[in-house]
């Protein structure tokens, strides 16, 4: 197992064979995200896809991430808070644009900033003691860390409306419901459900993972008619790999294992 170097001491990275293992190393302060600790995971994920072809991010302690650490705002310009936004949206589209599908594993706290870097993973594991709430209402804020697109597009507008306007809470159930999580585990085992995830994806050919996880979410956002060429070109692309077409004569020889219920 590679430890990643270069990183502050409230972030590692270790690398096991095809996965990466990104930890939120704050929990005396749930995991309120600082910017070295968004710088830090910026770096990460430009680099990761050389060395791993899934990546995890958990947390230590009870607690993903209770957000942003306001302490950075206090003294912030409005010139500076744009910038401060800005590197924020740049270090978290490393993370949904970039070429390696990524997990989170989600526990406690869930919340604002939190949220939004739990919103640019690809697949979201919640523990039952998972909770999520947006309360940038409350403190005269907005979010900023790019939920107003990623969250919406997860819940619904309306949904997240009602999130910032009450302060309302949901727990694990409920925003697997929303779209928050794909799957709810008891507590203790979601890293041990994203490791299998993990297993499962890094099967995969990089091509289409690739596709799946960058092209894709950029198809949605496209008119049909523009979509469906864009869909083609990555269609072609990926089974014009020798990979792919190494898979496919597998299945037609029936050597590869078909779909079949668990």
């Amino acid at each position: 197992m590679q430890q990643e170097v270069g990183l502050p001491p409230t972030l590692s990275c270790m690398i096991a064979g095809d996965v990466a293992q990104v930890q939120l190393r704050r929990a005396a302060k749930r995991n309120a995200l600082d910017d070295a600790m968004v710088l830090g995971l910026e770096s990460i994920f430009r680099d990761i896809a050389r060395k791993a072809k899934v990546a995890i991010i958990s947390a230590e302690g009870d607690h993903f991430s209770a957000g942003l650490d306001v302490t950075t705002l206090s003294e912030t310009s409005t010139f500076e808070g744009i910038a401060h936004s800005a590197m924020w949206h740049r270090a978290f589209e490393r993370i949904s644009h970039g070429s390696i599908p990524v997990i989170s594993v989600l526990k406690g706290a869930v919340i604002g900033g939190g949220l939004e870097l739990a919103s640019a993973t690809h697949i979201r594991v919640a523990e039952r003691s998972a909770f999520y709430s947006l309360p940038e209402g409350q403190r005269g804020l907005f979010v900023g860390g790019g939920g107003s697109v990623r969250i919406s597009r997860l819940i619904g507008v309306a949904n997240m409306t009602d999130l910032m306007l009450t302060g309302r809470v949901l727990d694990a159930e409920d925003g697997a419901r929303l779209g928050l999580s794909q799957y709810v585990v008891e507590d203790g085992e979601g890293m041990k459900k994203a490791h299998k995830l993990a297993e499962t994806i890094a099967k995969n050919s990089a091509a289409s993972n690739f596709a799946v996880v960058d092209v894709l979410p950029r198809i949605a956002e496209m008119s049909p008619s523009e979509g469906y060429v864009v869909e083609s070109l990555m269609a072609a692309i990926t089974q014009g790999s020798p990979e792919a077409k190494d898979r496919l004569q597998s299945f037609l020889d029936g050597r590869a294992a078909k779909v079949s219920r668990a």
